[in-house]
């Protein structure tokens, strides 16, 4: 039976192959593992969940924005207008930096994402042999040993070793395999050696399966002002096609024009309705918040990620790697009487310089306990898991280390008292005790010596990172496959508000409705597996939140591929890396305050300098549609449009929109400056409707039309600059001048290359005119809109109160 497997790179055809249990020291023959590769059982990673460089290019080159140009610039061609197709370059420049800026984050990516233990040991014809972990098959005898990353699901054939599987399941602990015993590809030995027989490689192990669902998976929506932009550029292109027809039928065969005339009237009223600058902007803004987290060694996988980041109201965490630190750290001493804490500090350096550093709880006991020992070593008995203790004799005692509740004699009830309220408080408590056995026996008449307290450290800005975020609004929600008690303890330490609010997730109902209430009662989430992470995070969006979740696992991505912005620390799976918007490459969770405030950046900035954009698009639309109304020819052509945009605009909005400004984000995105943008607009659609009613009487011909219609736009472009620049900064006070002077020198002094003509008495008089007229009437008009802005805010004022 044939079988296509469509998860690869390349997808192949899968042929039934028996199941072998080979011999632990011979493994498979070579005609069995060549049998396995040709019938499609061989070990391959599966197709990535992001983008392939492919698909980056047609995402960006195929747009509904880029079409619409293309169709305008091919008209534009048709007539040999070359001069008019100046509106390309903004489009080509926008497109090009997309593709740029993803294939850099996607090389990044793929630098980073390189196997941990790219090679392994199998056994194949009796012999052992490295290969590359692509090469495995199913059936494979594997040899692992400390420090190896499982690279298929296997069961244990011989031997015996710890494992770690907290990018799985989330928890730190270490658990004990022997022969029988399922190993889950993404998990690592901490220590032991053993041979392990594949079961599940390529498409069907564990890590990959989650890989699969993640990349079938619905990426969250885009941020609100892309997704406001992309709107805007979506209704006006089901409009232009058909208004485009309609002006160029008035133009050509109403006002009898040629259709060299014709056409570029045509795209000129049309292009005047795209924002085809702001995108361009925001593109910019975007890459230059880009380069200033790569500068804080933040990659950025998609750059509208940073605009929804700073918009989150909702922050998911998880416990370890992000509020404390993966390597365990020992917290305290707790001398037991009548023996003081130095004592039992010169017991703990003898004791661990007698041991190996074969797990994190060890190398965490090395570290702290570090110094000369005073005491030689005669036996060792490595710490187990599954007695829960360890031991080393010296010459006069034998110590003794291990799980406290397990190495605890029976009648020492203060002390068990002293070790549940430890344990109660998220520290793992191992207690020294001394015994008059030997190591090989079972541990009789104890006698306690100390209790050692360790914990995984809260990362240092921790405290601080969750506090900026309370002051700012943002919820935290700590979602682990912990404990409860530990994971609130922990997160009470790192100061999160609500941190007593625990739940263990095994206690909540499947249904999202009746989730959904849950999710404000509760801050801490405990014992969830990697499904229910993503069931929390759908119930939070569905209550209208905007959800940010951090993780490093592969047990977050389900989670980290459902919510609106996902942050994955570069030391975790290689999957979450991939899912993920933002990689934290130094696994530091406080340079997420920057991240908010490079969000706030562009979108503060850009909102204020969008109204600019809109201001030409609201009076080209108005202008476009009184000209069809009443039969008016349209004045302006795209290259005069490209002159008052680009210094009205363009150029002003770019130095904007490279501010700081930490500003909190308020009210939506597209009504923000549309409103902002009313007054400009309004003013040039009502001179400019008046100019073209009255420019035979003024003595204007159409050459001249152009030119002062040219003209007032500028002047009213320009007073639009200066309320967007206010309150001045030396930055803006120089902006706003060289705009000015800018515009004045090439209106007057190089007048063909924007198609216009010199003026001459009749036309300066008519430019003197209009241009006095535009002070009172955009005057009028944002006394207006700041009236209504103060009312508007007062009344919200008031509804929150």
């Amino acid at each position: 039976m044939l079988k296509t497997l469509f998860c690869r790179k390349t997808p192949v055809q899968r042929v039934e192959v028996p199941v072998v249990e080979a011999d632990a020291a011979h493994g498979l023959t070579s005609q069995q593992v060549q049998q396995r590769i040709q019938g499609g059982w061989d070990n391959p990673p599966v197709q990535s969940p992001g983008k392939t460089v492919g698909q980056i290019i047609f995402s960006n080159i195929f747009t509904w924005f880029n079409f619409i140009f293309a169709l305008l610039a091919l008209c534009i061609i048709a007539v040999r207008k070359w001069l008019d197709l100046s509106f390309m370059g903004v489009v080509l420049s926008n497109t090009l930096i997309g593709i740029v800026q993803e294939i850099r984050s996607y090389k990044a990516l793929e630098h980073l994402n390189l196997l941990a233990v790219p090679r392994a040991t199998v056994l194949r014809d009796g012999r052992e042999q490295e290969v590359d972990v692509a090469q495995l098959v199913r059936d494979d005898i594997v040899q692992f040993s400390a420090g190896h990353q499982i690279c298929a699901d296997a069961v244990v054939v011989t031997g015996e070793c710890s494992v770690n599987e907290a990018l799985i399941t989330g928890e730190a602990d270490e658990i004990r395999k022997v022969p029988g015993d399922t190993l889950l590809s993404g998990s690592f030995l901490v220590n032991g050696t053993c041979r392990a027989r594949l079961t599940a490689v390529g498409c069907d192990s564990f890590v990959n399966r989650l890989t699969l669902e993640a990349r079938k998976g619905k990426r969250a929506g885009r941020s609100e002002m892309m997704r406001d932009l992309s709107n805007l550029v979506k209704y006006i292109g089901m409009i232009i096609i058909p208004f485009g027809l309609i002006m160029f039928y008035k133009e050509h065969f109403v006002l009898g024009r040629p259709i060299d005339m014709a056409v570029p009237s045509t795209v000129g009223s049309l292009i005047g309705m795209i924002p085809e600058g702001l995108y361009l902007l925001t593109t910019l803004a975007l890459v230059a918040g880009v380069v200033r987290l790569a500068r804080r060694r933040t990659l950025v996988h998609e750059m509208e990620c940073i605009e929804t980041l700073a918009r989150v109201d909702v922050l998911c965490v998880d416990k370890t790697g992000t509020i404390t630190e993966s390597a365990m750290a020992v917290q305290d001493t707790v001398p037991l009487p009548p023996y003081s804490e130095q004592e039992i500090r010169g017991l703990m350096v003898s004791y661990t310089a007698a041991m190996q550093p074969e797990n994190d709880t060890m190398e965490a006991l090395k570290r702290y306990y570090d110094g000369q020992p005073g005491l030689t070593p005669l036996d060792t008995l490595p710490f187990s898991s599954v007695r829960k203790y360890g031991g080393v004799a010296f010459a006069d005692q034998i110590l003794l280390l291990g799980a406290a509740d397990v190495l605890l004699p029976l009648g020492k009830e203060t002390i068990r008292e002293q070790i549940a309220d430890y344990s109660s408080k998220g520290y793992r408590v191992l207690l020294l005790a001394r015994t008059h056995s030997t190591l090989e026996e079972e541990p009789r008449e104890l006698e306690p010596l100390a209790l050692i307290l360790l914990t995984n450290r809260i990362r240092e800005h921790a405290p601080d990172t969750f506090a900026f975020f309370d002051r700012q609004g943002v919820g935290i929600k700590v979602i682990s496959g912990d404990s409860p008690l530990t994971v609130s303890e922990v997160a009470r330490r790192a100061r999160i508000q609500g941190a007593e609010a625990a739940v263990d997730a095994r206690t909540l109902p499947e249904e999202q409705e009746s989730l959904r209430p849950l999710m404000d009662r509760f801050t801490v989430f405990g014992r969830v597996v990697p499904e229910q992470k993503r069931q929390l995070v759908r119930a939070l969006k569905a209550q209208g939140h905007t959800v940010a979740m951090t993780g490093d696992g592969v047990n977050d991505i389900l989670a980290l591929k459902e919510a609106d912005c996902s942050i994955a620390m570069a030391s975790g799976s290689e999957v979450a890396t991939q899912v993920a918007h933002i990689v934290l490459m130094d696994n530091d969770f406080s340079v997420m305050p920057s991240i908010v405030a490079e969000g706030r950046r562009v979108i503060n900035n850009i909102e204020r300098s969008a109204s600019l954009y809109l201001v030409k698009n609201i009076f080209t639309f108005l202008l476009a549609v009184v000209t069809l109304l009443f039969t008016l020819p349209y004045p302006l052509s795209p290259a005069q449009l490209s002159l008052v945009s680009t210094l009205t605009i363009g150029i002003p909005s770019f130095f904007l929109a490279m501010e700081p400004n930490n500003k909190r984000i308020s009210g939506r995105f597209i009504r923000n400056v549309m409103i902002r943008a009313l007054p400009a607009g309004l003013t040039d659609a009502l001179l400019m409707v008046v100019l073209l009613v009255s420019y035979r009487s003024l003595g204007l011909n159409e050459r001249t039309l152009a030119t002062v219609s040219t003209g007032v736009l500028g002047v009213v472009g320009l007073m639009m600059v200066h309320v967007t620049c206010q309150p001045y900064t030396r930055l803006r006070r120089m902006v706003m001048a060289g705009v000015a002077v800018a515009f004045a020198l090439l209106y007057t002094l190089l007048p063909q290359v924007f198609k216009l003509t010199r003026l001459d008495a009749n036309g300066w008089r008519a430019l003197a005119l209009f241009a006095l007229a535009a002070v009172p009437l955009f005057g009028g008009l944002q006394w207006l809109y700041q009236r209504g802005n103060k009312r508007r805010a007062a009344n919200q004022s008031s509804a929150s109160g």
